[in-house]
């Protein structure tokens, strides 16, 4: 008999990031605050990839009918109302419970929470991405929201932080995109430009071998400079805030950069499976951003 509540397997995929979630460092109430929204994040995820837990116990907290616990956009639907619940009343779900005393507490707003469930809404709808432009768009909606988040929850908000944030934020979903072309593929999407496709010669057949020839790595290299530079750009976020916030944000920034360090030691062959970094890279990548935060601080 399976015995893990929904709450519990969905929080235990915080290990599996390329970035520490709530490290031990950091004060309780930060600690808790940022697993009540990495929990929000992590579920509105699993149930867009229709990675819920098996057994149907997110389906029945959110009122949904069996019949149609399969059905992502409809049990999207049903995520969103309990959110709105969040802020107005009593949810339902275990993990929404869990984050409505941090939205509370903080004095969090629907909005970055509605546009996690709005990209999530987009994967049921669009599987592939025209140009650079278009997934940056995308990015604004699934990976932006949770920087905005965690400036919110440190009460460190501010337009420019926020605009370096956003930066962070958009070069991690490129490299997590990088790491799983495989994995997205298999889920018939791919977030490799259609555009540059073309300009490397690159089909979508290619994306289906075992191993990535050179035009497929030479494509994923292109996209992990990209990455790169959007990094660079959101780094000096990391400098304008202090203590232990500072060493939070240097390894969301070093968690990037030591991804992207794997996916160039493995050939930008990513096709394999997700090449991903070790703890040594990321604590070598960690002191290397704070060097640099120290410097232009």
């Amino acid at each position: 008999m399976r015995t893990d509540s929904p709450s519990r397997t969905t929080l235990d995929k915080a290990t599996e990031e390329n970035f520490p979630v709530a490290p031990f460092f950091l004060p309780r109430a930060w600690r808790e605050d940022l697993m009540a929204v990495y929990g929000y994040a992590r579920l509105v995820d699993d149930i867009g990839d229709g990675d819920l837990a098996p057994g149907g116990a997110d389906a029945r907290h959110l009122g949904v009918a069996r019949a149609d616990a399969d059905d992502r956009l409809v049990m999207l639907d049903a995520f969103e109302a309990d959110l709105r619940r969040v802020f107005d009343s009593t949810p339902h779900h275990p993990l929404l419970k869990a984050l409505q005393p941090t939205v509370r507490r903080r004095s969090l707003t629907p909005d970055p929470f509605l546009g996690l469930i709005a990209a999530n809404r987009q994967d049921q709808r669009v599987g592939r991405y025209e140009t650079y432009d278009d997934l940056v768009a995308y990015c604004e909606l699934s990976a932006n929201p949770v920087g905005r988040l965690v400036l919110a929850v440190t009460g460190t908000e501010s337009p420019e932080r926020v605009r370096r944030s956003d930066a962070v934020c958009t070069a991690l979903q490129i490299v997590e995109h990088l790491q799983d072309v495989t994995e997205d593929l298999g889920r018939n999407r791919i977030y490799l430009p259609a555009e540059d496709m073309k300009r490397f010669h690159v089909t979508e057949a290619d994306l289906a071998a075992p191993r990535g020839g050179a035009s497929v790595r030479a494509l994923v290299a292109f996209e992990a400079e990209r990455a790169a530079q959007l990094l660079n750009e959101g780094t000096p976020l990391v400098g304008s805030v202090h203590g232990r916030l500072r060493l939070l944000l240097a390894g969301f920034v070093a968690g990037g950069r030591a991804a992207l360090d794997a996916v160039a030691a493995a050939g930008h062959d990513v096709l394999p499976g997700p090449p991903k970094p070790t703890k040594s890279s990321l604590l070598r990548e960690v002191g290397a951003v704070l060097r640099r935060a120290r410097r232009e601080g």
